[in-house]
């Protein structure tokens, strides 16, 4: 995708395509006869390109990026020798330069490169190319140069740098947030399949659009009528005689593959489609879908839905309601991104009854193409967006998301309720699987997320984001005139962790509003309280409203920066009387959310307080372990899947080959088959040693004695292994060495098809696996990450040393979960690994037994360039 919103596509020229590169220097290179960005020579013929397209998997390999049908650049990438370096080259049509072509083309062959082995690439560039020499210097790597007879020799490691990495997420970032910026700010809109019949989607689509007063121009098509509700229609798309920025699909799914050929032939820029019959009907429709989107993006078009409710934004300049609902919501300052389209309108309709404003909307139905990441890019340059609004169903690319979150959430809230807490909708199973919800949670918290169970609890913590300032820390301060109110929301306040700054003020049921306003006053300048609750009960003799218009006064003239919620008037969203009015009337900054109970309006705050502590909390910094091998690595990893198997249980020695690439060492062990080699085993170790059995069922359960602790002569040895082989029926058992003695923890590493790695940690034994004792983190990890998970399980006190044992090395557990998630990051296909027993002791941690499952990666990675496969094209 380019920074301008256009998107190509890359892909791989194999040998039966060797006359691609001609017909492509053909295109770009009438007015001279020779291609200087090819081959090792100073100028290469034409004639001679031929044999620069031949690609193997290894050591040659060439991409075309597509823009449509059209060729637009060509780059490749040829091992020299039999070392560690490639020469690189690529051109780029004159008419696309400019446009990050040339950096989308270097990010895919570094990373084919890297799986090929290649740690370095060289480039010869003539001198005057300053555009080329930019291409590489603005990829964050580290370039070295040299000239001669006026050619430049560049050279650069292509391993990943948090440069690279930087600078390649920010033209993600660009690009997918132009596209987004496309949809939302059209300056023409067709309706394809605008209907003069009020029971049509058509009609809908048309009427709301008309209705919202759109800013630019609505052209609608319609084959069989010259006009539709007054406005001149067109036959097809492509007889529209000006451009068309979106068209929005309203015909039956049959037709979509029809209408989508004017579009691309229109150049449309996006298609929002809100016909259903496609991913959630079953297989055949999915099929249609992705034939469609594929084409759409092969030509840099963007796909809202299909299914989709639509998409709008309240910006005065735009006033977009592409949408089958009937009314363009108020402005306001929140985003909300809704997969289901189901719902949309409810939600929309909940969203003004509540008094909350919205800047934009986009109903993405089955998420073909644009997708709930998508609009976290778009709104992080937002300035007219606030705060996020998300209602998940699945996820597209989970690792993204956790990514995208993390960094939004630094500077805007994001709200997210996720169904299918439990169950996976039907429809939903073809492109989605079962959630794990500890999963879901981590990911979440990780990111600084805030979940919410319901709608309603999304709107409940929407209005005090929206409306309130975040609070400096947990206390609060209670402020009513009705003891029990103030008794429930106290309880309320300590069930969900926060701290009350004083006990709560009863001004009485017979206090008038200057009275209340006073007390409001001095619970908001007490230096304890960082947020207010104040609760009402109207009395008979004076009316409520008064009450309510004294609170909000005295909230404003203090304007101390303290959030305020409050039980008013039994009232539910922002009452007339507690708002500040902001743009076209809706409540604004300042105004003071009122709740039907006092439990709700303390918990939306909860929800605030622990968001603005995740926003106060160090981000980290994500670390890479000395000592990691990852070449090393990868060769293990090829070797033990070259049989092509699809879940291998690693055997031993693999296991410790493995691990020790990335640094984690296995106490060391030996496999013997009899007593004495037992007693050999455990010289060569050293005493004291454990002898186990082989098979982990029994160790893994105390009451089956599978283990011998502690043997500390030749005789206990021998002793051991006589017992171990009665136990278990076998010859074979385990010697290892002990390690110190500590405390037995857990750590794991499980791929969630649905969120990517995850690191888990604990302490080892059954009450803990009983209890679900586990903390989680999704990779990749910062160092605050590794510190914070293995602090988080409810039995971590015990490594810290609970009633005056010696701690354990915690920062040794910490850097032994930095190796795992390096691990998981660098090699997906670690479908399992599980290391059970790590001892924790003042000496180190010590891992006693691993276990490994390497298979295909399910889990889509979120680091590089989309992987391609080569296949066969003609041009």
């Amino acid at each position: 995708m380019l920074s301008d919103g256009g998107t190509v596509h890359l892909r791989p020229i194999i040998p039966s395509d060797a006359d691609a590169l001609v017909s492509f220097h053909g295109k770009l290179s009438e007015r001279t006869r020779y291609l200087r960005y090819f081959g090792a020579y100073p100028r290469i013929p034409q004639r001679d390109l031929e044999r620069f397209s031949v690609v193997d998997h290894h050591d040659r390999v060439a991409f075309v990026a597509l823009l449509g049908d059209d060729i637009i650049a060509v780059g490749r990438y040829e091992r020299l020798g039999h070392g560690p370096s490639a020469e690189v080259a690529f051109v780029v049509d004159d008419a696309h330069q400019g446009r990050g072509v040339g950096s989308i083309l270097l990010e895919h062959l570094a990373a084919a490169a890297s799986e090929s082995g290649l740690r370095r690439f060289v480039a010869e560039v003539l001198a005057e190319n300053a555009a080329m020499v930019r291409v590489f210097r603005d990829a964050g790597y580290q370039v070295s140069r040299a000239i001669e007879e006026g050619v430049l020799h560049l050279e650069f490691d292509i391993d990943p740098t948090e440069e690279s990495l930087a600078v390649a997420r920010a033209r993600e970032q660009a690009a997918e947030a132009r596209s987004v910026y496309n949809l939302l700010h059209p300056r023409s809109v067709a309706v394809i399949g605008a209907s003069a019949d009020p029971t049509k989607v058509g009609y809908s689509v048309l009427s709301n659009l008309l209705a919202a007063d759109f800013a630019g121009t609505v052209y609608p098509v319609n084959p069989e009528h010259r006009s539709v509700r007054g406005v001149r229609a067109y036959p097809s798309v492509v007889d529209i005689p000006d451009p068309v920025d979106l068209a929005v699909v309203a015909v039956p799914a049959d037709q979509v593959e029809s209408v989508l050929d004017g579009a691309l032939a229109k150049g449309v820029k996006t298609l929002l489609i809100v016909t259903a019959g496609f991913g959630e009907a079953g297989p055949h429709g999915l099929h249609a879908e992705l034939r469609l989107v594929g084409e759409a993006r092969a030509h840099g078009m963007r796909v809202v839905g299909p299914n989709a409710l639509g998409v709008l934004n309240t910006d005065p300049a735009v006033r977009l309601n592409a949408t089958l609902a009937p009314r363009l919501p108020k402005r306001g300052r929140a985003g909300f991104f809704c997969q289901s389209g189901a719902l949309g309108t409810a939600i929309l309709a909940d969203a003004e009854a509540r008094g909350l404003g919205l800047s934009t909307f986009v109903s993405a139905g089955n998420r073909a193409d644009v997708s709930g990441n998508d609009l976290l890019q778009y709104w992080e340059t937002d300035s007219n967006t606030d705060l996020v609004l998300l209602y998940l169903e699945s996820f597209g690319n989970p690792r993204k998301f956790a990514r995208l979150a993390r960094r939004l959430g630094r500077s805007k809230p994001i709200v997210a309720v996720k169904s299918g807490r439990h169950a996976v909708r039907p429809q939903l199973a073809a492109t989605s699987a079962e959630v794990d919800e500890s999963s879901v949670q981590a990911l979440f918290e990780q990111a600084g997320v805030v979940r919410v169970e319901t709608l309603a609890q999304l709107f409940d913590t929407a209005l005090v984001f929206a409306h309130q300032p975040l609070p400096a820390g947990p206390r609060i301060g209670i402020v009513g005139n009705s003891s029990a109110i103030g008794l429930l929301a106290a309880d309320t306040a300590r069930a969900q962790g926060l701290r009350l700054a004083f006990d709560p003020v009863d001004v009485g049921p017979q206090a008038g509003p200057d009275d209340f306003a006073a007390a409001v006053r001095e619970a908001l300048n007490n230096p304890e309280t960082d947020a207010l609750v104040a609760v009402f009960v109207p009395p008979l003799s004076i009316p409520g409203s008064t009450y309510a218009r004294a609170l909000r006064e005295a909230a404003q003239e203090l304007d101390q920066g303290k959030p305020i919620v409050s039980t008013f008037l039994a009232a539910e969203g922002v009452p007339a009387e507690l708002a500040v009015p902001g743009p076209d009337g809706a409540p604004g900054r300042g105004s003071i959310p009122s709740y039907p109970s006092p439990e709700r309006a303390v918990n939306a705050l909860a929800k605030v307080v622990r968001y603005a502590a995740w926003r106060q909390r160090p981000q980290g910094t994500l670390i890479r372990p000395d000592g990691l091998h990852v070449e090393q690595a990868e060769q293990v990893v090829r070797d033990i899947l070259a049989g092509g198997d699809k879940n291998v249980v690693l055997e031993d020695a693999d296991i410790v080959r493995l691990l020790g690439c990335y640094g984690i060492d296995v106490v060391p062990f030996r496999m013997v088959s009899s007593a004495e080699g037992a007693v050999e085993a455990a010289e060569e170790l050293g005493y004291p040693v454990t002898v186990k059995a082989v098979d982990e069922r029994l160790r893994g359960r105390p009451d089956l004695a599978g283990v011998r602790l502690d043997l500390a002569s030749p005789d206990a040895v021998r002793r051991g292994y006589e017992d171990l082989s009665e136990v278990s029926g076998e010859q074979d058992v385990y010697v290892q060495k002990m390690a110190p003695k500590g405390i037995s923890c857990l750590i794991g590493l499980q791929d969630d098809p649905s969120f990517g790695s995850l690191v888990s940690f604990g302490l080892s034994g059954l009450v803990s696996t009983l209890l679900g004792d586990r903390a989680y983190r999704a990779v990749p990890l910062t160092d605050v990450d590794a510190a914070t998970l293995i602090r988080e399980p409810k039995s971590a006190p015990l490594l810290t040393g609970y009633r005056g044992d010696e701690p354990a090395d915690l920062a040794a557990l910490q850097d032994m979960v930095l190796r795992v998630a390096a691990l998981a990051e660098d090699h997906p296909e670690v479908r399992a690994l599980t290391l059970d027993p790590v001892m924790a002791s003042p000496e180190g941690a010590f891992v006693a037994n691993a276990r490994i499952v390497l298979g295909p990666p399910p889990a889509r990675p979120d680091t590089g360039p989309r992987r391609l496969r080569p296949i066969n094209v003609r041009f």
